[in-house]
């Protein structure tokens, strides 16, 4: 009981902590949780190093009421502050090979005749290296690596296997033998460093403990974080964990939940996240047999179960196989979407995956490479312009209203700005220290890692450690100094000696207010380039060609969406996502945070930009929600008609700019409010009852419940059902005979399931 409190305690922390440096948290599927039994949740990909498990701990906790216990390096329960806290979140520590490497002495070269065979030029093995321990090459060998399985001398190693490197999609390894022969060659020796074998019988056995206890275990199966578009290589050690309590228990039923974690821009302050429940996976009993007979069985049952729940995890996941892909996908998924379209954070995440799955399954169709350099010169346009792709429409314009607006929007920015630069002044330290210490630390991060590509993946967590040590010393400095000024210069004499209580309540709620003062000021500054962009004549024929070109790309990406969607899912038309006016929470529970844009209210208090832009110039951005991209049936308006009126807000989800534009968090009128009759009513088009109303006479095959002629949103809360692919959609034979679909990732390649094994 007393454990359980100080979870409940410790979370509620931390829960403060992650709502106040992420702008939104939205979880999706949470009703895949299980209410009893034993679960393992498996998360990926490891993106934000120790904010990652404090969102599934919130969220879990939030939608089910379980409390997760998370594995957690062994190197990090060490650490002081880290340490005591996993130690209250009831972690199990679990030790890494990684986290011992030690460099080799010596240089090391790759037989030409044995692949198998090590020489080394002064090493030292019979000392420095065992059997089974790994040797992991550098970067110029783009970090291959091989277990060891004798130790011959002090100049001579045999492995087990070939060295291997990670494979472009993360999923897989590949054989790098001719490389690192290749590049040993020319430089006369390689170095390496040796990661010594850990022996994981404690750690399991705490699993099995914890299991059979019916507890919950969350798992990052990639053994680390990283800042890569996608998985690194699953380890197998969750499947040993619900095996090897299965076998132990034969009436145990352990339940697999992966869970994916989607950021949009993981690393800033003031970013959102997205965290998505799949469908419970149960054990076959068969593999809890072949598990218990030991051996090559035991590692085949492994390998199968790992390759069960990472098909799982893909699902919920967004993976791309390099960066300049994730941008061309996202692009595309912006261009797709009509003007003035609101789609939730769940249903941005869900478009991106089934466009990244579409794409990969046809990238070698002509229409397809040539429509992703045209993506590509789009972008580019877009940051010579210095705009993102939803200012675009609202820069394609001149008029009075597009002057006043900008008048009146400079006036608030610099309202605002007063309002918000006391409190900036007095809290720059801790942003300043923070921002030099994380990026510090992730210089460090990227110097010790082999997967890591810029180490953004600890900047985040490096933000709140530092501002948690720094805000309270700067407030205890604060209340001395206004203490020392309140009794040199006799102020308020018979209260003074209240100063430091009173510096040290109101300086979190001056925070708060700096907070969203400056939050909103920054977003109206965001808001200004396309209102300039739009009264300046020698810039507006640029701005109306790169609105040419995106109406163009628009139309070409619907139609090559009408012609392979339906070849690849064959409920393609049935299951097209129709996105809610009024963005429902996913979750069951609000938690003790009511999710920003959850809330759909007209006051001022909503949002101030919201309140001032629908009473000065009569903008619903609800009632301009215009037809479903999923829909069936289509508007007669151009696909890239702005929405009512230059400059009129409009949703964006941009990923790609350094914060999110003001358009993004504006709270959404609740159109349920506006009667027939209503001046809302009258002023606006469609609706979002009207779109649900279209969509169930259009689409004869929806299965959703109505109610009132509504149809409600699907199981998956997102108002999307999930789509089923065909059998062979994008599926051709690769090079050697072998059938791979092009939208697999390696661990369902024949190479990619050994290695799993």
């Amino acid at each position: 009981m007393a454990a359980g409190l100080a979870y409940d305690l410790i979370l509620i922390f931390w829960r403060i902590v992650i709502n106040i440096f992420f702008r939104e948290i939205r979880p999706r599927g949470a009703f895949n949780i299980p209410k009893e039994g034993p679960v393992l949740f498996i998360c990926g990909p490891h993106a934000n190093q120790f904010l990652d498990p404090l969102l599934v701990f919130s969220e879990t906790r939030k939608e089910s009421g379980r409390r997760v216990s998370m594995l957690t390096a062994a190197k990090s329960m060490q650490r002081k502050f880290v340490g005591s806290v996993a130690r209250l979140m009831d972690s199990i520590p679990v030790a890494r090979a990684a986290d011992y490497a030690k460099a080799g002495k010596g240089r090391i070269v790759l037989s030409e005749s044995d692949p198998l065979l090590i020489t080394g030029i002064n090493t030292a093995f019979i000392s420095q290296v065992k059997s089974r321990s790994q040797l992991v090459l550098p970067k110029s060998a783009a970090y291959a690596s091989a277990t060891v399985e004798e130790v011959i001398s002090d100049t001579e190693i045999r492995l087990k296997g070939e060295f291997v490197i990670p494979s472009k999609d993360g999923s897989a390894n590949v054989k790098a033998s001719t490389r690192v022969r290749n590049e040993g060659e020319s430089k006369e020796g390689l170095e390496y460093k040796v990661l010594p074998h850990v022996e994981q019988e404690q750690t399991y056995g705490a699993c099995f403990q914890r299991l059979k206890e019916g507890g919950c275990i969350g798992v990052f199966p990639e053994g680390g974080s990283h800042d890569r578009t996608d998985f690194l290589p699953l380890k197998a050690g969750f499947s040993i964990m619900a095996l090897g309590a299965m076998a132990q228990n034969p009436d145990l039923d352990v339940k697999l939940v992966p869970v994916g974690l989607s950021y949009f821009h993981p690393h800033k302050f003031r970013s959102r996240a997205v965290v998505e429940f799949g469908p419970p996976q149960s054990v076959d009993r068969e593999l809890v047999e072949l598990y218990k007979q030991g051996g090559a069985k035991k590692r085949e049952a492994c390998g199968k179960l790992l390759e069960q729940v990472h098909d799982g995890l893909r699902a919920v996941t967004l993976r791309a196989p390099d960066w300049e892909t994730m941008q061309v996908i996202q692009a595309a998924r912006r261009l797709y979407r009509i003007p003035g379209q609101h789609l939730t954070l769940g249903q941005v995440v869900e478009l991106s995956k089934r466009f990244m799955e579409g794409y990969l399954a046809y990238k070698d169709e002509p229409k397809i490479i040539d429509l992703r350099q045209k993506v590509l010169a789009y972008n580019r346009l877009l940051r010579d312009m210095g705009l993102a792709d939803h200012q675009v429409e609202r820069a394609s314009s001149t008029s009075l209203k597009s002057a006043l607006l900008l008048v009146y929007r400079t006036g608030l920015l610099l309202w605002w700005s007063m309002l918000a630069l006391p409190g900036a002044i007095l809290h720059a330290p801790i942003f300043i220290l923070a921002k030099a210490i994380s990026i510090q630390k992730a210089k460090e991060a990227l110097a010790a890692s082999t997967v890591k590509i810029q180490g953004r993946d600890v900047l985040a967590t490096w933000k709140v450690l530092v501002s948690l040590a720094v805000t309270p010393l700067l407030y205890i400095f604060y209340c001395i100094l206004a203490t020392f000024l309140a009794y040199k210069y006799d102020l308020a004499p018979a209260w003074r000696h209240w100063t430091p209580v009173a510096i040290f309540v109101l300086l979190p709620g001056w925070a708060m207010a700096t907070l969203k003062f400056g939050e909103a000021g920054m977003d109206v500054f965001k808001s200004l380039r396309p209102l300039f962009l739009s009264l300046w004549p020698g810039s507006l024929r640029e701005v109306n060609k790169l609105r040419q070109m995106r109406e163009t790309l628009a139309n070409e990406i619907s139609e090559v969406i009408d012609e392979f969607g339906p070849k690849m899912y064959q409920n393609f038309q049935s299951a097209r996502i129709l996105p809610s006016a009024t963005v429902p929470q996913t979750g069951r529970n609000p938690g003790m945070f009511v999710r920003k844009a959850q809330a759909p209210d007209s006051s001022v208090l909503s949002h101030p930009m919201l309140w001032l832009d629908e009473r000065i110039f009569g903008w619903n951005r609800s009632a301009s929600v215009g037809q479903s991209v999923w829909n069936t049936t289509k508007l007669d308006k151009n696909r890239s008609e702005p929405s009512t009126a230059p400059t009129s807000p409009a949703e964006s989800d941009n990923e790609e700019e350094a914060d999110v534009d003001y358009d993004d968090v504006l709270a959404i009128i609740d159109t349920r409010r506006a009667g027939p009759g209503s001046p809302r009513g009258r002023r606006r088009g469609r609706s979002y009852h009207d779109l649900t109303q279209l969509k169930s006479e259009t689409s004869s095959s929806a299965t959703s419940p109505v109610i009132d002629g509504v149809p409600l949103p699907a199981p998956d809360d997102e108002g999307s059902n999930r789509l089923h692919k065909r059998p062979g959609a994008g599926f051709k034979k690769d090079e050697d005979g072998d059938g791979v679909g092009l939208g697999l990732t390696g661990a369902d390649t024949k190479e990619g399931k050994e290695k799993a094994q």
